[in-house]
């Protein structure tokens, strides 16, 4: 009668226990923890790493005009040092040299017009993916202080450019080089009392 009565119980724990095993492998997956996971990559990051690819081809359109033409993005899945999670990585590949480098290696300079094709390159992105829709308001930060003149005119013909396009573009900065570029202004004048802000709008220097 024991012998019956385990057998019968484990007829009731067995599919419970094959239920629980395939949630165990479900959250696995969900979590990238899982032994045949190598890359330790979550499903939400697998499924950012196909958009990223798409981000970072439009963004070499961008960075192709303010950089040269010396620098090329690319998508990284590549298995991160000690355990790291992997599948959202950059690699900067340099046109001049042939040579990878690694995104901490670009100068100041670079590495802003690299983020600012990215945050394009993800804009276009959007409006692939949102039926044409535009962002129709974008804002830079500062970050020109780190481009040399050259970089600084190609810079911001991508920024009229998407002016002309319609999109109202803004941009923080406290260079005085930008205020001839930018016929309509937002000033904060600071002072020991507060600060106020003026509106100023002019043409364009020629």
């Amino acid at each position: 009668a024991t012998l019956r009565a385990v057998v019968s119980q484990a007829a009731v724990v067995e599919p419970v226990l094959v239920q629980s095993a395939e949630i165990g492998e479900l959250a696995e997956l969900v979590a990238g923890t899982g032994s045949n996971n190598t890359l330790r990559m979550r499903l939400s990051a697998f499924v950012l790493a196909a958009r990223l690819e798409r981000v970072v081809e439009l963004a070499n359109e961008r960075l192709a005009r303010m950089g040269q033409g010396r620098f090329r993005l690319g998508h990284d899945d590549a298995r991160a040092a000690r355990g790291a999670r992997s599948g959202l990585g950059l690699v900067v590949h340099d046109e001049w040299s042939g040579l990878p480098r690694e995104p901490a290696s670009l100068s100041g300079g670079e590495s802003f017009m690299t983020s600012l094709a990215l945050a394009l390159g993800l804009a276009d992105a959007i409006r692939e993916s949102s039926g044409g829709r535009e962002l129709q308001t974008l804002f830079v930060d500062e970050g020109f202080g780190s481009l040399d003149e050259d970089s600084l005119e190609a810079v911001m013909s991508v920024l009229d450019s998407l002016r002309d396009g319609g999109r109202a573009v803004g941009v923080v900065s406290h260079l005085g080089d930008l205020r001839d570029r930018i016929p309509m202004r937002l000033q904060v004048h600071k002072s020991p009392h507060g600060s106020r802000v003026s509106m100023r709008a002019e043409q364009p220097a020629a």
